[in-house]
């Protein structure tokens, strides 16, 4: 499945398919829709899980000072608002998508060497995800709008 998924950098292509995007609504308390976090910043850049050239899954990197909510580490990335489309979901995409982000951040962003994200704790499906791709617990939380959300990191080798 990973030779199927590649991450690519928000382009104009896009735009349509990702409008449309849907999630399950017990998914969408956790996420934003790709169509509310499109907006292309010095700190804020959307990526997109294609699979054969079609989107399937979108999430967004954020550098600056809102990372430093999530660590320490001046030289990591924040993960944002990670979805797969509703009929894309259970194929394999979101691990495939997040399997591929090593090699993304070293071409795209090669001063980073972690990546961080917020998972809140009600989202086990999230959880099992992250974890099963190298995410580790990092023992720190933040509390969010729907309560206590785990910090965790991963490491860009």
């Amino acid at each position: 499945m990973i030779d199927e998924v590649e991450l690519q950098i928000l382009n104009s292509e896009h735009l349509d398919t990702l409008s449309r995007f849907s999630l399950p609504i017990e998914q969408e308390r956790f996420t934003a829709l790709p169509k509310d976090m499109l907006e292309v910043t010095e700190e804020r850049q959307p990526i997109v899980i294609l699979h054969h050239s079609t989107p399937v899954g979108f999430f967004v990197l954020n550098s600056g000072v809102r990372v430093l909510e999530y660590t320490d580490n001046p030289n990591a990335l924040l993960l944002t608002a990670f979805s797969i489309d509703q009929n894309h979901q259970g194929k394999g995409y979101a691990k495939g998508g997040l399997q591929q982000i090593n090699t993304l951040v070293k071409n795209c962003f090669p001063q980073c060497n972690e990546i961080v994200l917020a998972v809140n704790h009600k989202n086990i499906s999230a959880q099992k995800v992250y974890e099963k791709v190298g995410y580790q617990d990092t023992g720190k939380r933040k509390i969010g709008k729907l309560g206590e959300q785990y910090i965790m990191s991963y490491p860009i080798s």
